[in-house]
């Protein structure tokens, strides 16, 4: 069953917003995507994978870190046996993923064929630059620290040129302050600039444990534009999370707990493997999301409720 627990309050609050953003191509109603990273083969990966099944899931994007083995063939096969062949999986590269990343079965020739059998045209180099909109919801995969050059000036330009309600912008690796543990600096701040100048989400992985921003006006800075649970998204305001737990291992807390965070869930908070999920169109209002992380043991570790004012703060 999904977690969905929204007053009645911030219903009349999205009204006009929803008015505003109702548009043919935004996401069915209560469509739910799952966002996962750092996945590894075996028990633990499957068992998140189960989790992504029982949530009612309609789509996987995967930040990157896949079976750490090698085995592009081994890895899909993991994901066939419990979602199946057919369901909508959408991956972008991460270090660990480059040795076998291009090439006759590489994870790229296996990752655009699951795309193109669900109908799904990109731009760009699939999982290193690319974007393509997938049930209304516009979705940017870059490589910065990993593969390619010119990420940020790539997301400026697909942002400037997109109407989404909804617009993520996903990537693997981080920067130091982005994350809970070891991590260094290694995409630079322009990608993470250029993601909150267009209003879009931020999906990350690398780190091995969950995450969540505070909305933020500068991530440069890390400046807190508020603490609300409730997270209103215009252009210039966003927030970013790690979703890195999905099967590999669990890493503990070495950062300190800013001020900038709004959860933080490592080993030293006891973590469990799991996913952050996504419900967008709440109830048929186009603008409002419900945001949940939960383990594979059925806890809610994070439950927040997303705004999108995009569309009302394009100039």
């Amino acid at each position: 069953m999904r977690q969905r627990y929204l007053p009645l309050w911030i219903s009349l609050w999205v009204g006009l917003g929803s008015l505003l953003a109702q548009t043919p191509s935004g996401p069915p109603e209560n469509f739910t995507i799952a966002f996962l990273g750092d996945q590894g083969l075996g028990a633990n990966a499957e068992a998140v994978l189960r989790l992504v099944k029982s949530e009612g899931a309609e789509v996987v994007l995967h930040q990157g870190d896949f079976d750490y083995e090698d085995d592009p063939l081994a890895w899909m096969a993991q994901i066939d046996a419990v979602l199946g062949p057919e369901f909508p999986y959408f991956a972008m590269v991460g270090n660990h993923d480059e040795p076998k990343w291009s090439g006759v079965e590489g994870y790229q020739q296996l990752l655009e064929g699951r795309a193109r059998s669900q109908g799904v045209a990109w731009e760009g180099e699939y999982g290193v630059q690319s974007s393509f909109t997938y049930q209304g919801v516009f979705i940017i995969f870059t490589a910065p620290g990993v593969m390619g050059q010119g990420h940020d000036r790539y997301i400026k330009e697909q942002l400037a040129a997109n109407q989404a309600i909804w617009s993520i912008c996903a990537w693997h690796k981080n920067m130091r302050r982005m994350q809970l543990g070891r991590k260094s600096d290694e995409t630079g701040w322009g990608v993470y600039e250029e993601a909150r100048i267009g209003g879009a989400i931020i999906a990350t992985g690398h780190e091995h444990s969950y995450s969540r921003t505070h909305l933020l006006s500068n991530f440069t800075n890390q400046t807190v534009a508020s603490t609300s649970d409730t997270v209103v998204l215009t252009k210039g305001k966003t927030f970013a999370f790690v979703s890195g737990i999905g099967g590999k291992n669990l890493r503990r807390q070495i950062q300190p707990s800013d001020d900038w965070w709004a959860s933080i869930y490592t080993t030293a908070q006891g973590a469990q493997y799991g996913a952050l999920f996504g419900v967008f169109n709440v109830d048929g209002q186009a603008n409002l999301a419900h945001f949940y992380f939960k383990n594979i043991d059925g806890v809610v570790i994070d439950s927040f409720v997303v705004i999108s004012h995009v569309e009302t703060s394009r100039q």
